[in-house]
């Protein structure tokens, strides 16, 4: 586990944190602007400095009490929005300095990494010559070839457009599958936050909100990304057909299988879907005449109301979880209360990865 308790004052400024998250796997940070996260990954790459607290990264404590250790000593690789690239270096050079620099590099992982990033054709251009997505791919090998314990990644997207956001997401999703490190992912970006989250750490005014499986966060009613027009599930799930006749594809999650447009993922693919709470709705009993595809049998585990006219609902499909919003009208009409069976009918799924 990565294990943190600390308070830091700047300027009016407080940033009072204390959390355990997963020492693998990528825990996004997510809040607001001004609501803490960048100074969270200072602190824990010790660039701001807590009088008394405690971090500790896997089995390495960093700061216990008053024992500080400096940054130069943690084992991070940091990511910044800017990239941060030395502009009178070409590629090969903004590489070389870190490899230069750190000891016990072997030549088998530095071409891991160059793989990993797909740099080699960069290497000879300068940095002028780069997109901003590729700035940033550059700047993320850069930042693995620390050989890091944890890498912290300062909303490395930001400056980018659509397009080339959509190039680097299948980067991040291989430095998630191929390394063995934890990943600090600061956004507050819903989209990303969606697209990569294992684990969420939501921060407001300099405080942690909630700590848990991005599901569990997105989902739990006393937490607030369950309310309003963007409330959302997250499900893993897994390609396990084609429907070639109607051009269908099949992907099985815990609570049963989804029915979608196909898109040519091979048969075992695992995928993250998304499924929006307004495109979620319910009935007393399974509906037959239907153009909707995909329905469960659910259970109704906890209600609120949302706004004046609204209800949000949290389901449980066997072990998923799904939220539903829906009319004030439409829950008395059905009489909704905790432990009541139900069919849910959605009817949009975003494929995510």
């Amino acid at each position: 586990m990565i294990e943190c308790k600390i308070k830091i004052h700047l300027d009016g400024f407080i940033l009072d944190a204390n959390f355990s998250i997963p020492d693998r796997d990528i825990t996004v940070v997510f809040g607001a602007s001004g609501s803490g996260k960048t100074t969270l990954l200072r602190a824990i790459a010790g660039l701001e400095k807590s009088d008394d607290g405690y971090l500790k990264v896997g089995d390495s404590v960093w700061q216990n009490g008053k024992n500080f250790l400096a940054t130069h000593k943690r084992q991070i690789g940091y990511v910044f929005q800017d990239a941060a690239l030395f502009e009178h270096l070409d590629v090969k050079g903004n590489l070389g300095y870190v490899i230069k620099r750190t000891t016990g590099l072997k030549e088998d992982f530095i071409e891991s990494i160059f793989n990993l990033l797909d740099i080699k054709a960069l290497l000879n251009r300068t940095t002028s010559q780069l997109s901003g997505g590729e700035r940033q791919r550059v700047a993320i090998a850069r930042a693995l070839l620390t050989h890091p314990k944890i890498l912290l990644l300062d909303e490395p997207l930001s400056a980018l457009d659509l397009k080339r956001k959509n190039e680097i997401l299948p980067y991040l999703d291989s430095i998630h599958n191929d390394l063995e490190i934890p990943i600090l992912y600061v956004t507050h970006s819903h989209d990303e936050m969606s697209r990569l989250a294992d684990h969420l750490l939501l921060i407001e005014d300099g405080n942690i909100m909630g700590n848990g499986p991005v599901n569990d966060m997105l989902t739990r009613l006393d937490m607030p990304l369950s309310h309003g027009g963007d409330a959302v599930s997250i499900i893993e799930a897994k390609v396990m057909g084609h429907d070639t006749e109607f051009n269908l594809m099949h992907l099985e999650f815990s609570g049963g299988q989804f029915v979608v447009p196909d898109n040519d993922l091979p048969v075992q693919t695992k995928v993250r879907v998304r499924v929006a709470a307004r495109d979620v709705s319910l009935t007393k009993s399974k509906q037959v005449d239907t153009s909707i595809l995909n329905i469960f049998p659910a259970i109704v585990q906890e209600m609120v109301t949302e706004g004046e006219a609204q209800v949000m609902v949290r389901l449980e499909i066997k072990e998923t979880i799904l939220l539903a919003c829906i009319t004030r009208k439409s829950s008395s009409k059905l009489g909704l209360e905790k432990g009541k069976e139900v069919f849910v009918q959605v009817k949009s799924v975003a494929i995510l990865s």
